[in-house]
């Protein structure tokens, strides 16, 4: 599901690759991916009848590079970059600088300078590649050679106990909300007790990530950890039980070395057995809990999906892996068999009429203005505060269509001045000749007054020897201001030629461009997984601050080894369709039949219910409509209601093609084709090339995902046939050994692809969908605590309602949305707010046990 993946533009790493590259993007899958860069909007500039952007370099699209992240983050990335490319990829990409797009930022943490160990370790990395830079150029190694992709490397190994809290999404130095409500005590205490908690959660943290395929106890911990941080066990025993409760340890695939005890304490169902649902029954079950999931498909996985016949493989949802520094996915990568490859960024794009590529100064202009209209329209919402159109909220689409029409209107303005300024000078020009006429005439008159003058016979008297000089003089003086007219005339001469041999453009884009901007803004369509017009212009980016650092990669053996893994071990019941969710005051009753046919109803009763469905099944169990729309009893509150109506749930579809030869470039991971419509720019735009066997993937994206939903495969696979014959010409592209067309919005079990923020929702309705649901025993249904400091007040009336139903997935993360590792955080938040909830805390009793965690 993972994949804001990168589509038009190296940016990622700086890199001054011409060729159009695909941006990063996060998105949950069907989940492509396409990154989408936006930087900080600076204003429109009016002497200039496109965007002003000091800024040309490329860089991803979904989001844009942040400046403000901490040397910290900058630090750590910079580090793991150096462990972890060869040289040889070093010189391809500049150290990370601010317009890198995916720092992950830290609020919490300022540290100015590097530890001193971490200094010196750079120092060591620089005088290493300066001896390398010295020594005789060896070839460059071929392709295959650079680093071993399946065996990368994290940051977490690098910067020692900063990394391991770097990997975890943790500042090094602070304690965070989340802790500071588990350990009140120490959070109240001084900063040197403070210190002694970071450095053994830093240490627990660090001994689990050098080896994540085997559970991290307390015992070996405590053997690991030094004088005299050592001298308490009690603190890290209950250090280590937080970090275990909360999944930050001991979390995935990995052997245990304690035995899980046989007698239960507490049953939970679960409903799905997508990636989040996965997460929270290991971790369930970990605790010790009774665990069973029902899940409506004969497979697990929900949008993480491959397809695999023979030697093709593709994966039909989830497929890329947005950066593995902090992504939790780099931990399973280490625990599962995955064969993580890095995306090279260059995307050559060709044109709609075929096999011209276009030229690299285009794409780099086009790309730079698509660049700077998401700019302004971050400029319009942010600093101008344009977010309601007569109380409407305002589209990303809207806006960006309004800078559009802004740029083409100044091209106007900038047309008719030039006619202006030609006008002007006629007018001159007239003037001076008219001037010049009358001059002439003048000059004639002149010169028959002297001519008459002078002819009087010497010797004149004093009166007729004045008027000769005087008429001489006057002669003089009007052919001066003659010869002067002349020039000036020249001059506006000169001007008027130069004004009407240098019109200003007629168009800001022409319909060239305007199709080449249309592809880029596909690819955001693609990344959001959504037409621009759907996303919130203020908010469509929320989440922009919490990208993982390095580059994007694709699972090469296919996605569907991970839920597979994480499935092992666990009581699933497949073709088990959800049909009605009671929960009460006491618990929970689940009923159930087969998913085919509604034959053999059954009722599961447990203690609470984690409810994993995907937004889109969730908009249908609202609307009450369709065969299989879920029931809750009681109905779900109006506030969860209301953020499920709000909230957006995309589309994006993929065409699998596989045949029996490679007849595309093999270096190239991507490329685009650019569309002739508006309307269909999303339409085959992008061409995935990502596995050993020769296998093409198409995205469809945009207004066009939702229409092609309606086509038949064999027109697609038509059509797909006929953009890559434009572009590899009739010949040289075969039929296609076997297809698939995906169709996530019709997929009864998910109704699309991934979430988004659309226009009216923000970052807040994803917290509102992660609150747990409590009914008293007059069936009132309690507000969402959301709050940051769950403290009830002690006198209320009622003692606070024990949940019972409990909300994970993509579409309740808000930090990390659309995404395989959002999915799989939600599964273990609520495996321990269900977990400090039913169980309880061994130490540190958190002071509102079942809110703990918002």
């Amino acid at each position: 599901m993972d994949d804001k993946m990168s589509s038009s533009s190296p940016v990622s790493k700086g890199t001054s690759d011409a060729v159009t590259t695909v941006p990063k993007t996060d998105k949950k899958e069907p989940e492509p991916s396409g990154e989408e860069g936006k930087r900080r909007a600076s204003p429109v500039d009016d002497n200039d009848d496109t965007l002003s952007s000091e800024d040309a370099a490329r860089r991803s699209r979904r989001k844009r590079p942040r400046v403000e992240y901490k040397e910290m983050d900058e630090h750590l990335a910079n580090l793991s970059e150096d462990e972890y490319y060869s040289e040889e990829e070093k010189k391809v990409k500049p150290a990370k600088e601010k317009h890198h797009h995916h720092h992950h930022h830290h609020h919490h943490h300022h540290p100015h300078l590097l530890p001193t160990h971490l200094q010196h370790k750079q120092e060591q990395l620089q005088q290493q590649q300066q001896q390398q830079q010295q020594q005789p150029s060896a070839p460059p190694p071929k392709e295959e050679e650079i680093a071993d992709e399946s065996e990368l490397e994290d940051p977490s190994q690098v910067a020692g106990l900063e990394g391991a809290a770097f990997q975890s999404r943790l500042p090094s130095d602070k304690m965070t909300q989340q802790e500071a409500l588990y350990f009140p005590e120490i959070a109240a205490a001084s900063p040197q007790t403070q210190k002694v908690y970071l450095y053994i959660r830093n240490r627990l943290l660090q001994l689990w990530l050098e080896n994540p395929k085997q559970q991290c106890t307390y015992e070996n911990a405590l053997a690991q950890i030094e004088p005299p941080y050592n001298s308490d066990g009690m603190l890290i025993k209950c250090i280590h039980g937080y970090l275990e409760r909360v999944g930050l340890i001991n979390f995935g695939v990995y052997k245990r070395l304690q035995p899980i005890p046989a007698k239960k304490k507490g049953k939970i169902v679960i409903i799905g057995a997508g990636i989040s649902g996965l997460a929270a029954a290991r971790q369930l079950q970990s605790f010790g809990m009774d665990v069973v999931i029902l899940e409506a498909r004969d497979r697990v996985g929900g949008r993480v999906a491959t397809f695999r016949k023979g030697n093709y493989i593709a994966d039909l949802g989830a497929m890329v892996v947005t950066g593995l520094g902090g992504n939790p996915v780099t931990v399973l990568s280490k625990q599962v068999a995955m064969e993580l490859h890095k995306i090279k960024q260059k995307c050559p794009l060709y044109e709609s009429n075929g096999n011209t590529k276009v030229a690299k100064d285009k794409d780099e202009m086009v790309e730079r203005e698509f660049n700077r209209l998401l700019e302004a329209t971050s400029y319009m919402s942010h600093q101008m505060d344009f977010n309601f159109i007569s109380g409407k909220p305002v589209s990303l689409g809207q806006s960006l269509e309004l800078v559009i029409k802004l740029q083409e209107k100044h091209v106007k303005e900038k047309q008719i001045e030039h006619q202006k300024n030609i006008i002007e000078l006629q007018e001159k020009l007239k003037k001076n000749q008219n001037q010049m006429i009358s001059l002439k005439d003048k000059i004639q008159e002149y010169h028959k007054q002297w001519k008459d003058a002078s002819e009087v016979k010497q010797p004149r008297d004093i009166t007729a020897e004045f008027l000769v000089r005087s008429k001489q003089r006057d002669l003089n003086t009007a052919v001066k201001e003659y010869s002067q007219l002349v020039t000036q005339q020249k001059e506006i001469e000169d001007k008027l030629h130069e004004l009407e041999s240098t019109p200003p453009s007629d168009v800001y884009l022409s319909s060239r461009d305007r199709q080449i901007l249309d592809w880029h803004f596909a690819n955001l369509e693609f990344a959001n997984a959504t037409p621009l017009s759907n996303l919130s212009l203020k908010h469509w980016d929320q989440d922009d601050d919490f990208e993982f650092s390095g580059s994007h990669l694709t699972v090469r053996n296919g996605y569907s080894c991970v839920p597979v893994a994480l499935s092992e071990g666990l009581d699933i019941k497949l073709n088990t369709a959800v049909r009605q969710v009671r929960h009460g005051q006491h618990g929970v009753e689940v009923v159930t039949s087969n998913a085919r046919n509604n034959s053999n109803p059954l009722t599961y009763k447990a203690d609470a219910v984690l409810c994993t469905l995907p937004l889109g099944v969730m908009k249908e169990a609202v609307r009450g409509s369709g065969p299989n729309a879920v029931q809750f009893m009681p109905p779900l509150p109006d506030w969860k209601t209301a953020a499920i109506q709000r909230m957006g749930f995309g589309n994006l579809n993929k065409v699998v093609l596989c045949f029996d030869r490679i007849f595309w470039d093999p270096n190239a991971n991507l490329f685009g084709h650019v569309g002739s419509t508006t309307a269909s720019r999303g339409e085959l735009f992008l061409f995935w090339n990502l596995y050993k066997a020769p296998v093409l993937l198409a995205l469809v994206a945009g207004e066009a995902a939702a229409i092609m939903e309606n086509v038949s495969d064999d027109v697609i696979v038509g059509r797909s046939i006929a953009v890559l014959k434009g572009i590899f010409g009739n010949h040289a592209v075969p039929q296609p050994r076997e297809t698939v067309v995906t169709r996530w919005r019709a997929d009864p079990w998910a109704r699309g692809s991934y979430s988004y923020v659309a226009a009216g929702s923000s970052g807040n309705d994803y917290d509102l969908m992660a609150s747990p649901i409590a009914v008293d025993n007059d069936g009132n249904i309690s507000q969402p605590n959301i709050t940051q400091n769950n403290e009830t007040s002690k006198d209320d009336k009622k003692p606070q309602e024990i949940p019972r139903l409990f909300f994970a997935g993509e579409h309740t993360i808000r930090n990390y949305p659309a995404t395989v590792h959002g999915a799989m955080l939600s599964g273990l938040r609520e495996a321990a707010r269900i977990a400090d909830q039913f169980l309880g805390a061994d130490c540190a009793i958190p002071p509102k046990p079942a809110t703990v965690h918002l």
